[in-house]
């Protein structure tokens, strides 16, 4: 897939969006751009197998939620830390879009994943935090 840096900005910044919207329409939570709502997208994601149960984890709602929540957390760490966002094809058969900053790649919707799918113990908050942490040193 050719895209520019551009565009896979907006798609990022439309996708994260699209986490917005959706939390507010599904569960009336709002979710406020801010370090500390990552946390809430631990919930939020346990929520949504509660909620729907196997249709949650179903190939398609899977990649769209973690996708979503992966492109919010993402966002704020731009805003915080900074960086850009990549698409990467090393794998032609399974390209992910994963957020660059000074050398370092961090895979937010991929922690996502693990939440919703592996272990529901995983914590997208603890990840962003040492993602901060690993950025800041």
């Amino acid at each position: 897939m050719d895209m520019t840096q551009e565009e896979l900005n907006q798609l990022m910044a439309d996708s994260a969006q699209n986490a917005i919207l959706t939390t507010k329409d599904e569960f009336s939570i709002e979710l406020d751009n801010s370090t500390d709502s990552i946390a809430v997208i631990d919930d939020v994601l346990l929520s949504w197998i509660e909620k729907y149960k196997d249709q949650a984890l179903e190939d398609q709602a899977v990649f769209t939620l973690c996708n979503i929540y992966g492109a919010y957390v993402g966002e704020i760490f731009k805003n915080v830390v900074g960086g850009n966002w990549q698409y990467d094809e090393s794998n032609p058969d399974a390209p992910y879009i994963v957020l660059e900053y000074a050398g370092k790649t961090y895979a937010f919707a991929g922690i996502c994943y693990q939440r919703l799918v592996n272990d529901s113990q995983i914590s997208v908050k603890s990840y962003f935090d040492l993602a901060v942490g690993n950025s800041t040193q």
